[in-house]
């Protein structure tokens, strides 16, 4: 199995699967266990590749190209002129994320196209057990020297209409924030523009286009067709300055695209599992990740801040020192302070004239505050504007680490041009070399860069919890398909936490000790089931205190993990996964407004007797039912879960 073919192929049996033409040039490629396929041809003289999943078309044959500034498109009018073939295999190590340990194995494909002018593009591919992924390169040759990409000509047509679920954001220049809805292939438009990951529901496999090693490039969205043929175009962000051009390249360097991604598993969950996105990424350029500590943090801005204890709270001593105080009586590492801190700051996404991320407000005290925390055991993050941190980063950084601030959360960017994305590596980089963890908000979709930049340990571009400060947008549902659709790509900052649970009904948008419409089962459940090695507790200290069940569980929670493992559920109804830390496995399982009962077969366990610390909902929104069962590889918990609900469970192994 998983053998790579290069050959002149025809026959009715592939034009059946593929609907290629008997005499085009073909090229094939399959994955180490032969389950996938790819076909790359010259058919009709246009660059097309097409994917199947064990014997079904997957990807009908669809276009490949660039298209340029200088020449234009680059699609049409070619033939393979060569191809050459390798397999290999990925291992890594993650320091931080859903998994610790990975080992893929891979078949290669490069296939060369050539214009009749001479003109000359690369075809990357690569199949894994997990799915394909190909990129561009264009080599550097006189006729293409100096050229810029405006765009891409990549397409993923469908040979059937299939359901899918996507974001549709409409516009570029966004802070990728939104619900992934159910939309039919045929419903894609033109005007569309899709955020990754869009999923979709093949005859005999589930899969989500992405993109993985974004660099030196703009972010990738997804357009209907415009001919009305099923499948999606990629569209690429454009550069700011009006000029048409998406990349601008260098002279004297190959022209290297990201890779498109099709993340493949037999049923959508299991896609949880999938790991190309860091497969495909640069290795981590940090040597030595012994300064990387993921954990949890306390947080000032959800909930007000709102102390009882302290009537003018707000960005000063005594309530920084209370939010500390609370990190360390439940074991949380950090404290991350919000917007305020810094002279000239409070302008939120404008960066007011004057302001210095240098120098802190006289009155907060910040080395105070800093020495706080360590005595305490809990270290300091920081909020920033992009703007104002990008003025001073040279300065800033190398203060930060010599006050001894542990992470900066880098916030409104809400831009995926080729300049955004050049900001992010430049700013990953750096903080490197300062010892500096990072979160970023008003952020584009993860492409994978938690593998090159450790550090990077969490970021926002998610419909998470501060949506209900102000809308009634942050439903069960919506919870349930973010686990399905935008955590398959890496992290998600959603800020859990929120333990003002009421009915759907009761529900109210407020700014100070916002409610959730969700239950506490379902706010325990949020800390297993979402990816996100720097976790937000979001309440008040206040909060936890006047109702404080489950917060034992929420704190015990790790954030980074050996092994993850989908176990049941459908999008848009429920979910349950496993993940495993250590010799430890935890359970999580949210759901949506329909009240239901779940079967977990706990045949992930290792051999001998478990402990179970099962949390439940209760009678009420924030009630939640405690039981401690002893379980085996052999048992199945049943998990009540209520409407808006959810459940969470500990498994330790008795020795």
């Amino acid at each position: 199995m998983g053998v790579v073919r290069s050959a002149l192929l025809a026959g009715a049996a592939l034009t059946a699967l593929y609907g290629a033409e008997a005499s085009a040039e073909t090229r094939t490629l399959s994955s180490p266990d032969g389950a996938i396929s790819i076909q790359v041809s010259d058919e009709s003289g246009q660059a097309r590749y097409a994917v199947a999943y064990r014997g079904k078309t997957l990807i009908a044959p669809s276009g490949l190209g660039l298209e340029l500034s200088k020449g234009g498109r680059f699609s049409y009018g070619v033939k393979i002129v060569g191809a050459q073939t390798s397999s290999g295999e990925d291992v890594y190590d993650l320091p931080a994320a859903k998994v610790s340990h990975v080992s893929q194995k891979r078949n290669e494909l490069a296939v060369d196209f050539q214009e009749e002018s001479g003109r000359r593009l690369r075809v990357v591919f690569r199949a894994y057990d997990q799915g394909v992924a190909f990129r561009y390169v264009l080599p550097q040759q006189e006729a293409t020297a100096a050229t810029n990409v405006n765009d891409e000509v990549t397409g993923f047509s469908f040979p059937r209409d299939y359901g899918c679920w996507g974001l549709n954001l409409g516009k570029f220049g966004t802070s990728h924030e939104g619900e992934f809805d159910a939309v039919q292939a045929s419903k894609f438009r033109e005007h569309n523009l899709y955020d990754a990951p869009l999923v979709c529901q093949g005859d005999n496999a589930a899969f989500a286009l992405a993109e993985a090693d974004l660099k030196d490039w703009a972010g990738m969205y997804l357009t209907g067709r415009g001919d009305g043929r099923l499948g999606l175009s990629v569209k690429l962000s454009p550069r700011l300055d009006g000029s048409g051009t998406a990349v601008k390249t260098r002279l004297g360097a190959d022209v290297v695209s990201p890779w498109r991604v099709i993340m493949i598993s037999p049923e959508a969950g299991q896609l949880i599992e999938n790991t190309l996105l860091t497969t495909l990424s640069a290795p981590s350029i940090v040597a030595d990740a012994s300064w990387i500590k993921p954990g949890k943090a306390a947080w000032d801005w959800w909930n007000g801040p709102a102390l009882k204890a302290v009537p003018d709270a707000g960005m000063n001593p005594q309530t920084i020192k209370a939010y500390i105080d609370f990190a360390a009586a439940n074991g949380l590492e950090y404290m991350l302070i919000d917007e305020g801190w810094n002279v000239g700051a409070g302008g939120a996404s404008v960066v007011r004239p004057g302001v210095d991320v240098t120098r802190p407000k006289p009155e907060l005290d910040l080395p105070g505050l800093i020495a706080y925390g360590a005595d305490r055991k809990v270290g300091v993050w920081l909020w920033l504007n992009w703007k104002a941190l990008d003025a001073q980063m040279d300065e800033a950084l190398p203060l930060y680490e010599q006050w001894g601030i542990k992470g900066i959360k880098v916030d409104f960017m809400d831009r995926d041009d080729q300049a955004m994305v050049d900001f992010y590596h430049r700013l990953l980089k750096k903080a490197a070399q300062h010892h500096l963890m990072v979160d970023l908000h008003g952020a584009y979709h993860p492409t994978g860069l938690i593998r090159t930049y450790p550090h990077y340990l969490t970021q926002e571009g998610v419909l998470g919890a501060e949506y209900n400060k102000w809308s009634a947008r942050i439903t069960a549902t919506h919870n349930v398909n973010l686990a399905y659709t935008r955590m398959l790509l890496g992290p998600m900052d959603y800020t859990p936490g929120g333990f003002r649970n009421v009915e759907p009904a009761k529900f109210e948008p407020r700014d100070k000790l916002p409610f959730v419409q969700t239950t506490r089962g379902q706010a325990l459940a949020m800390f297993v089931v979402y990816d996100s090695p720097f976790a937000i507790v979001a309440d008040s200290p206040d909060t936890y205190a006047e109702s404080p069940q489950g917060l034992d569980f929420a704190a015990a929670v790790p954030t980074t993990w050996d092994e993850v493992r989908f176990v049941t559920g459908e999008i848009g109804q429920s979910i349950v996964i496993a993940r495993r830390k250590g010799a430890e496995w935890w359970v999580g399982a949210l759901n949506n407004e329909t009240a239901r009962t779940v079967k977990v077969p706990l045949d992930f366990l290792g051999k001998g007797a478990w402990k179970a610390d099962v949390r439940q909902d209760g009678a009420t929104p924030t009630g939640i039912e405690v039981s401690h069962p002893s379980v085996s590889a052999t048992s199945t918990l049943t998990l009540k879960l209520a409407a808006s609900g959810g459940a969470a469970a500990r498994l330790t192994p008795v020795r």
